[in-house]
């Protein structure tokens, strides 16, 4: 499967054997591997010899492929494969012909370089093959590739412009008051007292106007 317009000197398209990850997992989560997860391939490797754009920070990014035996967010099965590998990688998770992508920021573990730490994941809604509007722009250096395709994923336009630690910071923020959002909303349901139902509904209003104001810093 190809979802990425990118060079042929990038294709690397190797498949990873689930057992690769072993030693970085407990009998619980390679059970999790074994039930969820069907192949994964290693798709693309973006360096400065591939691609012809030089790094920065980031020497390579890779491009892995997840084929799934169930829908689901295999958020845990990623968190392994990318705490095992030391360069960032861009994750295209499928099952049939549904799909989800997902990023993580990262940094050497300072007590253990065999085992990265993961700072921020972003990814998208399920999407179908052909409704795919993302895409990795090989421009200026790997950190600008890796931090845009990132950019991507939230869901704004104009996120690329925020440095990248600013874009984890404001995502910090937004996740944060989307659960408050939700918390508030169930004790609306299930609140009787008109008095204080017509409280929360203004605090609703107010964290509501928060969230729009730290996704404005977006655009």
């Amino acid at each position: 499967m190809e979802f990425f317009s990118l060079p042929s000197t990038t294709i690397v398209n190797r498949v990873i054997p689930k057992n690769t990850f072993d030693k970085y997992t407990n009998t619980k989560q390679k059970k999790l591997f074994a039930d969820w997860v069907g192949r994964i391939t290693w798709l693309h490797k973006l360096s400065a010899s591939t691609t012809n754009i030089e790094p920065k920070d980031i020497n390579e990014i890779q491009v892995f492929l997840v084929e799934l035996k169930i829908k689901k967010d295999i958020a845990p099965v990623l968190d392994i494969i990318d705490r095992s590998i030391p360069y960032p990688i861009i994750f295209t998770i499928a099952y049939n012909d549904e799909l989800y992508f997902s990023a993580s920021s990262k940094h050497p573990n300072p007590s253990n370089e065999n085992n990265a730490v993961i700072d921020w994941t972003f990814k998208s809604e399920w999407l179908t093959t052909e409704e795919n509007p993302y895409q990795i722009r090989l421009r200026k250096n790997l950190d600008w590739v890796f931090h845009d395709f990132c950019a991507q994923l939230t869901g704004n336009e104009q996120a690329a412009s925020l440095s990248h630690e600013e874009l984890i910071r404001q995502r910090e923020t937004a996740t944060k008051l989307e659960k408050e959002i939700a918390k508030l909303k169930s004790r609306i349901a299930n609140t009787q007292q008109y008095n204080k139902k017509v409280e929360l509904n203004i605090k609703l209003k107010e964290i509501e106007n928060e969230l729009k104001t730290a996704a404005g810093k977006e655009k």
